[in-house]
């Protein structure tokens, strides 16, 4: 029998190093969780041809297995509080709550999943496709997708965090809003910006960090 060799000690940092970069999984690409105090869905739509009514929605949760180098690995699976919807007004926040259009106690969230990948295009921009449930009706919708950074997060606990930028049109008559066709648009435009941070398990995104004692703090809705 062959004596066993020892690793010598000066390759250990090595090791432990490659070690600690390995993926959770062959063959996967890296899995972010959305930050929800980062993410935020804003939609415009016509107000009776005077104006683009505009709403905001925080609070996103969700997953996206992405590898910058290979987009068409991609998967996302997002989860949109609708009942978190801001119209600026709380009346007209009810009025878009109402069953005649959100109807948000039988369809308090939306859902996007994207499982076929990413088309990549030219440079950072690309598509993602996929289907959207919303209202209780289930379609396929296109994002316009523009990748903005991956890299360190500057604060604590200093997190891998990668950024896009995604938009879309779709009609709400798709998904069975159809009421008051006189007064609110069909057409709805939707524009999202996102955060994702690295994570090794599906788990809600924590709040902003608190910085550590002696850090400068971040500024007001960093």
């Amino acid at each position: 029998m062959l004596p066993r060799r020892r690793l010598p000690t000066s390759c250990l940092p090595a090791l432990l190093l490659v070690l600690a970069c390995a993926p959770t999984a062959a063959g996967e690409p890296p899995r972010y969780a959305f930050d929800p105090v980062h993410t935020r869905v804003m939609f415009a739509i016509d107000h009776a041809g005077f104006s683009k009514a505009i709403g905001t929605i925080s609070g996103s949760q969700g997953s996206l297995q992405f590898d910058a180098d290979d987009w068409a690995s991609a998967r996302l699976d997002v989860l949109v509080p609708m009942d978190r919807l801001d119209m600026g007004d709380s009346g007209w926040s009810a009025s878009v709550f109402a069953p005649r259009f959100l109807d948000v106690k039988r369809y308090p969230q939306a859902r996007f999943v994207a499982t076929d990948g990413m088309q990549r295009g030219t440079g950072n921009r690309g598509r993602a496709c996929g289907q959207l449930t919303l209202h209780g009706v289930t379609r396929p919708l296109c994002l316009d997708v523009v990748f903005n950074k991956a890299g360190r997060y500057p604060l604590p606990p200093f997190r891998r965090t990668i950024g896009f930028s995604a938009t879309a049109t779709l009609k709400r008559s798709d998904y069975g809003m159809t009421s008051w066709q006189s007064l609110v648009g069909d057409d709805i435009d939707l524009r999202i910006e996102a955060e994702l941070f690295r994570s090794d398990a599906d788990a809600p995104a924590p709040t902003q960090p608190a910085p550590v004692a002696g850090d400068p703090a971040p500024p007001p809705n960093d």
